[in-house]
């Protein structure tokens, strides 16, 4: 999805830089890509890019966590259980407004499996969010793997728009007309 955007993106004529991790989808035309491995690095990435920037979509499923150490050699298996510690990674989408301060239109999703509506709704107030995209990935016709998406636009003054499936492509046009008018609507207001 976050492809498709960036595609949806550049077709209007805006300057995209998309942020992704390890995937083998090629670059859309006129997009600058940055690639990244870790969690923090993606979170680097996207901090540096913010002062050029008039509007974020983070749509990537970011892990919440990571391994406080990596071994530096193959673990042997043994008997009995192992334990990982793990710590928590950076909120990407939590941090663009604060700590880090910026101040355009913010776009986050909301991938969820259930209770979407109340989950995005939370989304939307908590990371300080001017849109957020909810779609259910737990079937297999939209979302992760599929061609297409279906998904509900939950926008910070209460409204929400339901996005029927259909082709990410065509969804990433909506979500680009919705974030420009937002852009817009914040211009002017």
């Amino acid at each position: 999805m976050g492809f498709a955007i960036a595609a949806a993106a550049a077709a209007a004529g805006h300057r995209v830089v998309l942020v992704a991790g390890p995937v083998s989808l090629a670059t859309p035309v006129g997009v600058e890509r940055v690639e990244v491995v870790t969690a923090e690095e993606m979170a680097e990435a996207v901090r540096a890019a913010l002062p050029e920037m008039e509007a974020v979509v983070c749509c990537a499923a970011v892990a919440d966590y990571r391994p406080v150490r990596a071994a530096d050699q193959k673990i042997k298996k043994s008997e009995g259980r192992m334990t990982l510690e793990l710590e928590r990674t950076t909120d990407i989408l939590g941090s663009v407004r604060r700590p880090w301060g910026w101040g355009g239109v913010l776009v986050g999703f909301a991938a969820e499996t259930e209770r979407l509506l109340e989950h995005a709704r939370r989304k939307l107030e908590v990371k300080g969010c001017d849109l957020v995209v909810a779609n259910d990935v737990s079937g297999v016709e939209t979302g992760f793997e599929s061609d297409e998406n279906a998904a509900w636009l939950l926008y910070g003054d209460g409204r929400v728009e339901e996005q029927g499936r259909q082709p990410k492509a065509e969804l990433a046009a909506v979500i680009v007309a919705r974030v420009l008018a937002l852009h817009e609507a914040a211009r002017e207001g």
